[in-house]
């Protein structure tokens, strides 16, 4: 039987939502001065990338570009340049993607409506529901690493999650959704903190969790995950390492870049030759002449 039949929703409510209010981190996107823009920001960049590495960052960018349109009127190479080191460039190239169909189809402002959020280059499920809930204070599933964790634990009676979001998940989540507004947007956050700060992927620390005597997992014995093992992802002598050291050269360099000081980031030159194609093919580089490279005008 599963956490959800044996205890009710209003219940883990208000847990988790006890303890959010005691523990949550003071981050400059929760706060009420964060417009919609500043919130759309800040779940760009912390796909895949920790707060402390997001913060310089965020901080910078809104300072330059504290509105979509400021954003849009860049060209999408500066939103690479000022991207840096938090890695998976792409994202900048869609956040600018994003803020130039806001300034042209939605009069400048992040919409609330969920669907056009949806429709908005580089925005995928996650974060469509994560911005209608965090800035508009709407009722949506939402679904990071973070809260598919908790759930797949708490609820489900698993370590992990799956791979890839299922359709099991998404009705567990919506099950789970506080019926007011305000409640659910705060349950969402409330949840996603107990993921990154308690319910971890590795080390959780469980004899401190709100949740411990309501989760299935623990219930269960804590059994180990079941399938394939599951690996950190590495990065020396990868070609992601290739690009992030071509990339760094184009970002500090406001002009074209030669062939020769790409050479030297990298002595293998098939693979060097591999990442620099890639990087061409994403959009992140320009081919402007023989022999001549730059961000993207």
């Amino acid at each position: 039987m599963s956490t959800t039949a044996r205890t009710p929703a209003p219940l883990l409510h208000s847990i988790v939502l006890d303890w959010y209010r005691e523990n949550a981190r003071d981050l400059p996107w929760r706060g009420p001065q964060a417009t919609p823009w500043a919130v759309m920001v800040s779940e760009f960049m912390l796909q895949q990338t920790p707060v402390k590495r997001v913060l310089p960052v965020y901080a910078a960018w809104l300072e330059r570009w504290p509105t979509p349109a400021s954003l849009a009127e860049d060209a999408p190479g500066e939103a690479v340049r000022m991207w840096g080191r938090l890695g998976y460039p792409r994202r900048a190239l869609r956040l600018h993607a994003a803020a130039t169909a806001i300034a042209q189809q939605h009069g400048g402002e992040v919409p609330d409506d969920h669907a056009e959020l949806l429709a908005l280059p580089g925005v995928g499920e996650y974060t469509a529901a994560a911005v209608a809930s965090f800035a508009f204070r709407q009722r949506h599933a939402v679904l990071d690493t973070n809260v598919r964790r908790v759930f797949a634990r708490a609820v489900t009676g698993v370590e992990y999650p799956a791979p890839a979001t299922t359709a099991a998940e998404r009705r567990t989540a919506v099950e789970l959704l506080p019926p007011d507004r305000a409640t659910a947007a705060e349950w969402a956050v409330g949840v996603m903190e107990l993921g990154a700060l308690v319910c971890t992927a590795r080390g959780p620390e469980c004899g401190t969790c709100p949740l411990r005597r309501h989760c299935a997992w623990q219930q269960a014995g804590r059994p180990p995950h079941q399938g394939p093992a599951r690996r950190g992802q590495s990065y020396e002598g990868t070609d992601r390492q290739v690009r992030g050291k071509l990339l760094a050269v184009l970002r500090e360099s406001h002009g074209e870049v030669a062939q020769y000081r790409l050479d030297a980031v990298w002595p293998e030159p098939i693979q060097r030759a591999r990442a620099l194609d890639g990087l061409v093919a994403d959009g992140l580089v320009e081919p402007v002449a023989q022999g001549f490279y730059r961000l993207p005008q």
